[in-house]
């Protein structure tokens, strides 16, 4: 248990530059007491003490603002930052070197017990705002962009932006934060500036088409004007073919 609470304390550092000090770390670090009291929470829990883990949650979530149920399953290295807001159901189970960002939701989609809150696996992080919603699997190392709204499984390693959450990227799932960084870079709030954005590409998509379409329309437009062209000059040659003058009913 030791080793596990020194872990949390380092993986702050790796992942907030505003860190300066341990003893900042212990003293300012909202996201952290919020895992502490939980990992307390989570172990009264599983002996039966509901009531007091509850009680305790309680009181945690007033003091930082993070509400954890002492349900819910949280493996090592796991990272919040900011934190408040964020809101972790009871049947949700985070794996090893995940992180968080405040506003976060691991929501439940149905009042039935059972499993009904999110799975998260090694590696994954969540950006500010994301919603993630059900019983389902977010893969190895996958993304949630901020504010994103997610009710179905996600792939290892895949970025996920909008709403819904749609697939922008997919990469090889990290395994832990011992890899290299610059293998597996870690993506403040789960995205970056230069990934694209699906709703944009697909206007732009559609742009080109009403382009294209355009382009077709005006080609079609010239090549009636000079077909229409053509057969007036004809006309004019052979007075002939042209069709008769229309008569006078009274005539």
């Amino acid at each position: 248990m030791l080793r596990i609470l020194q872990e949390d304390i380092q993986v702050v550092f790796e992942r907030d530059p505003a860190a300066r000090s341990r003893w900042q770390v212990l003293t300012t670090s909202p996201g952290l007491h919020a895992i502490w009291l939980h990992r307390l929470n989570h172990a009264l829990w599983r002996r039966g003490c509901h009531w007091t883990a509850r009680f305790l949650a309680h009181l945690g979530r007033f003091f930082t603002g993070i509400e954890i149920h002492p349900g819910a399953s949280i493996g090592k290295r796991f990272f919040i930052d900011h934190g408040h807001g964020i809101v972790i159901g009871e049947t949700s189970e985070i794996g090893a070197d995940c992180s968080i960002y405040h506003g976060v939701t691991l929501g439940g989609t149905t009042w039935q017990p059972g499993k009904r809150h999110p799975t998260l696996e090694d590696g994954v992080v969540l950006g500010a705002g994301a919603k993630i919603l059900g019983p389902i699997v977010l893969g190895k190392g996958a993304r949630i962009g901020s504010n994103s709204v997610v009710t179905h499984p996600v792939p290892p390693g895949a970025t996920i932006v909008g709403v819904p959450g749609q697939i922008v990227k997919t990469r090889a799932g990290r395994a832990s934060s011992a890899e290299p960084a610059r293998e597996h870079p870690f993506d403040a709030y789960a995205s970056s500036a230069d990934e694209a954005n699906p709703v944009q590409e697909e206007i732009q998509q559609l742009l080109g088409r009403i382009g294209a379409l355009s382009e077709e329309l005006h080609t079609l437009r010239d090549r009636l004007n000079h077909d229409a062209g053509q057969q007036d000059r004809k006309d004019r040659k052979d007075p002939s073919q042209a069709p008769p003058p229309e008569q006078d009913p009274e005539d």
